[in-house]
């Protein structure tokens, strides 16, 4: 008669079931790690997707974008240059010429399309470049016109056409008639320009200014940017 030891017995099938959960434990594992070998394969896949779309610099691709610069940086000079040169442009006042309407570091607008329209008018501040200096410009007032007969007597009083004009410009009375103190017949397309400030001023009373052809005013100095509380349009200033 065999004896059965329910004690062995009982512990060899505890061994079993141990046994049994490592395997299983084990197949987790592997399940795990198939999963993030899959997780990692679909993220290096995703990033060769992601590196294929991205378009590669090439030299023709590079080359556009330096086309591109280019193209660029020419329409802001063509647009800079038609403004300089048909629309307006800066310039600064230098010397008391102008005074007191103008001073000494005044930064101005002058309108350069206007006169493409209509001729200048008595009165405006115009400017134009001094015939013997090279990138010199003056600034005058407009006080004779293209036909016009101007003369100015000793006792400063300006004529036009023999008669006197009425204008409040002047700082002061003119004590040097200069050219003006005999009749000067204007040209038809001559301007006759005083500075405002009539003692200190080289103008048309002088042959190194004398009358100015119309083709040679730049434009019509227009608005006072400069001083910031001194702004606004030169035709304004008292």
């Amino acid at each position: 008669m065999n004896v059965i030891d329910f004690n062995e017995e009982e512990e060899q099938i505890k061994k079993d079931i141990e046994r049994a959960r490592q395997n299983m434990n084990e197949v987790e594992d592997l399940s795990d790690f198939d999963d993030k070998k899959k997780d990692k394969k679909q993220s290096a896949s995703k990033k060769s997707k992601e590196t294929e779309e991205d378009e590669p610099i090439t030299k023709e691709s590079l080359g556009k974008e330096v086309l591109s610069v280019i193209i660029n940086v020419l329409i802001c000079f063509a647009v800079v240059f038609l403004i300089t040169h048909f629309i307006g442009q800066r310039t600064v006042v230098s010397g008391s010429s102008m005074e007191d309407t103008l001073s000494d570091g005044n930064n101005l607008i002058v309108d350069k399309i206007s006169y493409r329209f209509h001729d200048p008018e008595r009165f405006d501040v115009v400017v134009f470049p001094y015939q013997y200096e090279e990138d010199t410009y003056y600034i005058k007032r407009i006080i004779g016109l293209p036909g016009e007969v101007v003369r100015i007597d000793t006792d400063g009083v300006i004529y036009i056409n023999d008669e006197p004009l009425a204008e409040t410009y002047g700082t002061e009375t003119i004590l040097n008639s200069g050219l003006a103190a005999n009749e000067i017949l204007l040209g038809p397309d001559e301007y006759f320009v005083l500075g405002d400030n009539r003692n200190n001023s080289t103008d048309s009373r002088f042959e190194q200014v004398g009358n100015i052809d119309g083709d040679d005013i730049v434009g019509k100095a227009w608005v006072r940017v400069y001083p910031f509380n001194e702004f606004g349009l030169v035709d304004n200033i008292e």
